[in-house]
């Protein structure tokens, strides 16, 4: 397995974990919520750490990656209530 698709399973892997969080701690969802909502948080709540420069304090990457990305689904999975 080479690097990327190492980095695409991770990061579908981190997503579907992700996106359980968020929608056990705002409310419902399927399997393919989660994986969607949990990949499009990671992305986005990537993006607004990296935008904001804020540090999350979290020395270990894969826990650090993991919190920004269940924050960045639960805003993906309250912005979807608000939409439906």
């Amino acid at each position: 397995m080479d690097a990327r698709t190492q980095e695409l399973v991770v990061t579908g892997v981190i997503g579907l974990v992700a996106g359980w969080l968020a929608s056990w701690i705002v409310g419902g969802g399927g399997i393919l919520q989660y994986l969607i909502s949990g990949i499009l948080g990671a992305y986005i709540g990537e993006y607004a750490v990296r935008a904001t420069g804020f540090n999350i304090g979290i020395q270990n990457p894969l826990v650090a990656r993991l919190v920004t990305a269940t924050v960045g689904a639960m805003g993906v999975v309250l912005i979807a209530h608000i939409i439906v």
